[in-house]
This record gives structure tokens, sequence and C-alpha cells, in this order.
């Protein structure tokens, strides 16, 4: 652990609390609210502010692992350096290999929402771009549609500003996540006196798990919480700034709290709002823009517009969130030598790992362009609650394996907190369908192919030891020799 923590790196630090905390929020804040919500009611009914509450809780003691860790192992890498530290190559490789496809996932799919928003605002003001540009095929019933355009062009404009430097991606995510928030607290101001209380009535339609009749899919607020926990996910790409961030031990582990806090808060207060307006089964008929549709029951239609805006920042700081955090963690990887060398490259002038946000913000706009990818989003969560399951379990083994290791921020009710994190994390899990199951048993597998086809052989640690036992051997045999002359 000392020899990760002691090694230097070339990249810049400029992050604060208040950078780190607008990190947090442009992550958490965007899809939830613009997206979800839509499908999250028609789940759980008016007691999806309860589902968004459970996900965070769950968010809230996996956060005070990633906290501690953060606190205690301040570099790069997020879950994947805190499995490394905490449990070795081999399931550090894997939460890796998991994070890098859900981070690089969640930016294409959130690509195909800002698409669709950002068509209904050039349609607004009278601009029109091709139907066949604006999806990937067959995303679109009844329209021949072939590749999303818009979609594409806004993840290589975010890599763009990802690789030229830390201080451009600081500035572009604090101002947009201050615009959002501003639009956000303009809604709820505008929007709280269209309440009607008796549309939250029933508030819990279909009790925490249950089944329709006639159909597979599960119904109810933990099941509602498995979907909306979609939401939540990119606070742990906070840590993963830790080598850019002033004083980290103190900084991370307040803006990770800190973020979270805040979005649950306007979380809760804007599903109840929404659910107010707008009975839970008319959702459907604006399921993709769930906001947008409580607004035209107002008949506010200069709010529209403003919020149209909100929206394309509020996704567009999520990608830009899910890609600075896949590439800093690809960046750690290929330092360890679990990947090639070519991912963590630091460019020299920009001080970031040029090569390697290229490369994936490169495969990240293409399969957002012309992969049907929206029913995978259920795979990003099956992914992070295990990503999850190992930073709260690396927790309670640290505590135990290395009781002396300082610690800037320490878990409370440790290992009561890292239990429950695990215990919330499985039960958000099991609210997942089977055909998530299936499909992360699949990349689980592939992941060890390339894990025992490349990265063992070329393992920094491995390797080290390696070099130990040749230089001891050669020792050894350096001694028997002058044993056997001086004999």
């Amino acid at each position: 652990m000392d020899e990760v923590i002691a090694e230097a790196t070339p990249l810049r630090r400029t992050m604060r609390t208040f950078d780190l905390t607008l990190l947090g929020i442009g992550a958490i804040i965007g899809t939830g609210i613009f997206v979800l919500t839509g499908k999250g009611a028609l789940t759980a009914g008016p007691a999806l502010s309860v589902s968004f509450l459970l996900a965070a809780v769950c968010c809230g003691f996996a956060g005070l692992c990633y906290a501690e860790f953060a606190s205690m192992v301040p570099v790069s890498g997020s879950a994947y350096t805190y499995a490394y530290i905490a449990f070795g190559e081999i399931v550090a490789f894997m939460i890796g290999w998991d994070l890098v496809l859900e981070y690089a996932l969640q930016a294409a799919t959130v690509s195909a929402g800002w698409s669709g928003y950002f068509v209904n605002l050039l349609d607004g003001l009278g601009l029109h771009i091709p139907v066949q540009l604006t999806a990937a095929y067959g995303t679109t019933p009844g329209v021949t549609t072939y590749f999303n355009l818009p979609g594409f062009l806004i993840v290589l404009a975010i890599t763009w500003v990802l690789s030229i430097g830390i201080n451009q991606t600081k500035r572009t995510n604090d101002v947009m996540v201050l615009i959002k928030l501003a639009v956000i607290i303009l809604f709820i101001v505008c929007v709280v006196r269209f309440v009607q209380p008796d549309n939250w009535k029933p508030f819990s339609p279909y009790g925490w798990y249950s089944f329709r009749s006639g159909s597979t899919t599960p119904m109810g607020i933990i099941p509602a919480a498995s979907i909306v926990f979609f939401s939540f996910i990119g606070f742990d790409a906070v840590s993963s700034s830790a080598e850019e961030t002033i004083n980290p031990n103190k900084t991370l582990p307040r803006g990770i709290l800190i973020s979270l806090g805040i979005s649950t808060v306007l979380y809760i207060i804007m599903t109840l709002i929404m659910t107010g307006v707008v009975r839970y089964p008319e959702f459907a008929k604006f399921i993709n823009a769930p906001v947008a549709g409580v607004i035209l029951k107002t008949g506010m239609g200069w709010l529209a517009f403003i919020v149209n805006i909100g929206a394309l920042l509020g996704m567009t700081t999520v990608m830009l969130v899910q890609l600075y955090g896949q590439s800093r963690i690809c960046y750690a990887m290929s330092r360890d030598g679990m990947i090639p060398r070519f991912f963590g490259t630091v460019h020299p002038r920009y001080r970031t790992p040029f090569q390697g946000t290229w490369f994936f913000g490169l495969l990240t706009a293409i399969a957002g362009g012309l992969v049907n990818i929206n029913v995978l989003f259920e795979l990003v969560n099956i992914g992070t609650l295990s990503a999850f399951i190992i930073v709260s379990a690396g927790i309670i083994w640290m505590r135990w394996k290395h009781p002396e290791a300082h610690r800037g921020f320490r878990a409370p009710g440790v290992p009561f907190t890292p239990l429950v994190s695990i215990v919330f994390c499985l039960v958000l899990i099991a609210g997942l369908n089977w055909e998530t199951w299936v499909r992360f048993v699949v990349w689980f597998a592939l992941g060890m192919v390339v894990y025992f086809s490349y990265a063992a052989s070329h393992s920094k640690l491995r390797l080290a030891d390696k070099n130990r036992a040749d230089d001891t051997h050669r020792d050894h045999h350096e001694i028997d020799g002058s044993q056997s002359a001086s004999h």
C-alpha cells in the first residue's frame, strides 16, 4: 500500500472541495430527473420518492466507505485502486474491467437521451436535423433512423475538453452544474403550486415488490430503486480525481458526501412535485421526457424552453464526469500493467492521459451513435453495485488487516456501516431482471480471459515479485559460488 501512495503523479493538482462537490452533483443530477423519473413513477407510483431515498441510502453507506478509502489511498483509480490495495490484482482487475464498461455504457446511454432533448430544442427554434441522423438504428418505432449524430458529436466535444486539461474540465463542469441547479430550483419554485395531494393516493400502489398479472417485470419500491439507482452512479467517480486534488485526505470525503446529500434532497423534492402534479399512470404518455410532461400539465410553455436547457446541461455533466472517471481508472490500470501502457501515457503539455481519453471517447461516441443501448442501462447498475460491495468489504478487511494505516476520514460504525452497504446493494441487485445477470456474467467471463491472457503476465506487481525472486536466486548463487571457491 505504501508503494502505491508514495508513487509520484504527473497529473496536476487543482481540485478543491467546491470543485469536487460540483463534480459529484454533475455526475448525479441529470438522467435521473430528466429521463428516469417517468419509468420510475410507472414502476412505484408516488412512492418513487421512497425509491430514490432507498437508492440514496445505499449510496450513502457505500459513500462513507469510499470516503475512508479515498482519505487512506489518495490516488487515481477509485474502486479499482481500493480493491487492488485490499484484495490484490485479480479482484482489482475485474472491478476495473467492470467499471470501464459501466462508465462508457452510461455515457453512451445518456448521449441518446441528450440527443432527444437537443433535437426537440432545435425543432422549437425552427431548425431540423434529418430524422435518419437523430437516433441509432431501430431505436424509434415506426421511424427509420441510422445514426445518432448529436449524441456522437457531444461525446467527442466532451472528450476534447477532458483531453486538454483538468482546469478546463473543472471550469466547464462548474459552470454547467451551477446553471443546472438554478434551472432545477426555478422548476421547483414555479411548479410546486400546481401540486394536488390527491394525486399521491394511493401512495404505494405496488407495495415494496410485486408482479402485475401476466407480467414478469417486477413492480414496486424496490424495483424502482433498482432502476433509479442509475441516477446516483457517478458520485464514486469523484474519488478517481484523487491525484488531481489538493489535500485529498480531507477534500475527497467532503466532496463525495456533500454532493450525495444535496442530490438526494433535490431528487426527493422533484419526484414528490412531479407525481403531485401528474398522476403516475399518465407518465406513460411522456415516459422519455417526464419533466416536459409535467410542465405541459401546468401550461407554462415558457418554462419548457429553460428546463430543456437545464436537461441538456444536466446530461452533459453526467457524460463529462463518467468519461473523466473512466479515463482515470484506465490510467491507474495501465500504470499497474493491467492494460497496455498506451492508455496511461500522460501528455507532456496537457498533463492528462491523452491517448486513453481519446481512445475510449471515440468508442463511446461510436457506441452512442450506432447501437441501441437503452435496454442495457441496468447492466450499468449491476456493475456499479458489485463495485460498491467490493469497496465496502474492503473497508472491513483493511480495518482488520491494517488498523495502523493513516485515515484522514474514518467511516463511522464499522463493521456495521459497510455490512449495511453490502445488504442494500444485494437488495437492489435482486430487483434487476435475469437478462441483466446473464449479460454481466458474460462480460465477467470475457474479463477473465483478458486477465489471464494479458494482465497476469504484464502486471507490475508480478514483474516486481519476479525480479525480486531473480535477485534472490542470483544472490544465493553468488554466495554458493564464493563458498565453493573458498573450499
